[in-house]
């Protein structure tokens, strides 16, 4: 099946990253992420922005409510849903100027993971990480490239996880107790259709992934098998997620890093697809 998507903003971002809907903050927040900045979509299509450093890799709603920010080396603290709340960090995770926090999310029990990257996408110096109730850091995955997408089944027992250098997706088991465990590949992609970026999973157990230099998101079934396709008039696509009253819409963040605008006009915009299935609602953190 091949779905169509459709602009819902023009090209607001450099590299927008990390889309999130939540009723509680009134729609969908997404970052511009090497610009340092966290966006908000309104009800009237106009995006508000806010500057948090010199990254912004992810934002989470937190269960007390607030928000959390992965920012450059560190974790930073909303108060209030507001999107120019004070923020409050959490302290450096690591002094390495090279390597910096790079997406994430939450488990069904509310504990937040980031991953890293070098700058550079050098193989193997990122790592995926668990915070602990105080902040503090916890590898769960070593030795990482491009640790991206993050997303729980709609039972909460497994869990998909893209490291985009492998060209993979993988699923993990994941346990309240002992966490995740058990990582083997979900569905491999196709160079020619480019790597995997973000993703989220919906309602059915669906696993939707953005495809860096792809120009496209990918649906995969619960066992790994491609079933659909949206097509997208830029080539490099980050990250998905579901919003809506419903959950039944598909939003999608793109990049413009590198990208020739000329040829396309639109890198860096949001785009929406109907995919005729709804979403599951986000995962908030109890940091």
């Amino acid at each position: 099946m091949t779905i169509t998507a459709y602009t819902v903003t023009g090209p607001v971002a450099e590299h927008g990253e990390g889309p999130v809907w939540s009723a509680r903050w009134g729609g969908l927040r997404w970052v511009d992420m090497l610009a340092g900045d966290v966006l908000a979509l309104a009800a009237d299509g106009a995006v508000r922005r806010r500057h948090v450093g010199a990254v912004a890799a992810v934002v989470r709603p937190r269960v007390s409510g607030g928000y959390v920010v992965a920012a450059e080396r560190e974790l930073l603290l909303a108060g209030s849903d507001d999107l120019d709340a004070p923020l409050r960090s959490l302290g450096e995770a690591w002094s390495e100027p090279g390597i910096r926090m790079n997406e994430g999310g939450c488990d069904p029990d509310g504990r937040f993971y980031i991953g890293s990257m070098a700058y550079d996408a050098s193989p193997g110096r990122g790592s995926f990480y668990v915070a602990g109730p105080g902040g503090a850091l916890r590898v769960v995955l070593p030795e990482v490239t491009i640790s991206n997408g993050f997303c729980f089944s709609p039972d909460g027992r497994l869990a998909y996880y893209a490291d985009t250098a492998t060209g993979r997706v993988d699923v993990l088991d994941y346990d309240p107790e002992e966490g995740l465990s058990g990582r083997r590949p979900f569905a491999v992609v196709d160079p020619e259709r480019g790597a995997p970026d973000g993703l989220t999973v919906d309602a059915e157990g669906g696993v939707w992934v953005a495809m860096w230099q792809g120009g496209a998101v990918h649906r995969y079934d619960p066992g790994g098998r491609l079933d659909a396709v949206v097509r997208l008039p830029v080539r490099k696509v980050t990250a998905v997620t579901f919003g809506g009253e419903d959950l039944d819409r598909l939003f999608i963040t793109t990049s413009a890093l590198g990208v020739d605008r000329a040829e396309q006009p639109e890198a860096g915009a949001i785009f929406c697809a109907d995919p005729g299935v709804r979403g599951l609602p986000v995962l908030p953190t109890t940091l």
